[in-house]
């Protein structure tokens, strides 16, 4: 996930071998937005939400089958959210489920709602002949959606559950962020920007544009601050639904603490009124937010760039992707790098460049052996034309599953599909 956590919805994560924003909205200019801030005060209080039960714990091998008649064995769970569990999971047979499965399943009681949202999801954009067809329609080697393979109900000791099998991942970003000291390269920033590898959690999906026609901006102080707070977008903070400009928000604020390591709100998160007038005065003053996330060093111009984009956007605007995608190729080659399909994990001593490029000559056989396309803005949506969800979870397609903590000055090099 993107750092930060499940709350907004999608998750960036490493695939096997080896998903951003969600509520994402933007900043300036547009219908509703608005230059003035919004007083400091707190919100009438939220009726809470009915109690959500957790799943219970399913026994190795117990058997699931689909809508399509076709069964699935669970091996050991992986993991767990705060109301459904994830277990490896393979097609039916006498054996079973190993460590190398292929699949994971996601299980919750079926009284609760966001594995159904994420299901409708699924199955109406990530079918592998839909994701075929997506790809091969743009021109794409991949797109960074997991495929679905099935659904289903399943009664066990008179409990009702809902389940879904889809491509199973490896850690996600978030994991690997932690484990670098949570910082990440400047090469490794911008790449992470101009490639979304794999979402993967889409509890919170919307549909931005149905019909073609975009939803109109409208505030509902019920849904205010949806996502996860420190990532998501002004729009989200105001109870606006999800559009483009708030996507490109979310992740404008994601390569800052990549990068930085730090975000002005972050030490009061639980006010989120507070950290939506954070993000207004900054988005006020870009040069305000780069001071504060960047004080005494060289702070990157693209990123300051991009967020000035992003604050031009009115909220229906479709963005022209290859605008945004030029500004962060431009960083790259201000830090004499290129987008070359390799992500570079590990940190220098000011936590912005890399150290110890990579040779030429190897560089040309990291990039061979890779499975490098490329990175798509210009399309980004799915087959739906689904709009991502906000805040979460970027997957990292390398070879290893596990990526070794990285040392201070050595360089841990991950090879990614784009």
């Amino acid at each position: 996930m993107l750092p930060g956590g499940r709350r907004g919805g999608r998750a960036l994560r490493a695939p096997r071998s080896a998903g951003i924003s969600d509520r994402a909205e933007g900043a300036a200019a547009g219908p509703g937005h608005g230059g003035g801030k919004m007083p400091y005060k707190k919100t009438a209080g939220k009726r809470a939400p009915a109690k959500r039960k957790l799943a219970e714990v399913f026994a190795l091998g117990e058997v699931l089958a689909d809508t399509s008649r076709k069964e699935w064995k669970l091996g050991i769970p992986i993991g767990q959210g705060g109301f459904g569990r994830l277990y490896l999971a393979d097609v039916n047979s006498s054996k079973s489920v190993g460590g190398d499965a292929p699949y994971v399943a996601k299980v919750e009681p079926s009284q609760n709602g966001p594995l159904f949202t994420e299901l409708k999801f699924y199955m109406r954009a990530a079918k592998p002949d839909e994701i075929q067809k997506w790809t091969k329609s743009h021109r794409l080697k991949y797109l960074g959606v997991p495929r679905y393979w099935g659904s289903g109900l399943h009664e066990k000791n008179g409990n009702s559950y809902r389940f879904m099998i889809m491509d199973r991942f490896g850690r996600d970003l978030q994991k690997m962020y932690e484990e670098n000291a949570k910082r990440f390269s400047h090469k490794t920033v911008l790449q992470l920007g101009l490639r979304i590898v794999y979402l993967v959690d889409y509890g919170l999906a919307y549909r931005y544009c149905p019909e073609g026609v975009h939803k109109v901006y409208k505030e509902d102080p019920k849904r205010c601050h949806d996502g996860t707070i420190e990532y998501t977008s002004i729009d989200a903070h105001k109870g606006v639904a999800p559009s483009r400009r708030g996507d490109l928000e979310i992740l404008g604020y994601c390569m800052i603490h990549w990068l930085s390591g730090h975000l002005p709100w972050e030490d009061n998160l639980k006010d989120p009124n507070f950290v939506r007038d954070s993000k207004i005065r900054c988005r006020d003053d870009i040069s305000v937010l780069m001071d504060k996330c960047f004080p005494g060093k060289n702070k990157p111009d693209e990123i300051a760039k991009y967020m000035e984009k992003v604050k031009l956007l009115s909220y229906e605007e479709k963005p022209v992707y290859q605008h945004f995608r030029e500004i962060l190729l431009q960083g790259l080659k201000a830090i004499g790098q290129k987008d070359d399909g390799v992500l570079d994990l590990g940190l220098s001593e000011n936590g912005d460049l890399q150290t110890n490029p990579m040779p030429k000559k190897k560089r040309k056989v990291a990039a061979a052996a890779s499975e490098s396309t490329e990175a798509e803005m210009e399309a980004t949506g799915s087959p739906e034309e689904k709009k991502p969800t906000s805040s979460n979870a970027v997957a990292t397609r390398s070879r290893k599953m596990t990526s070794p903590k990285a040392k201070k000055g050595t360089a841990t090099r991950r090879r990614v599909q784009k």
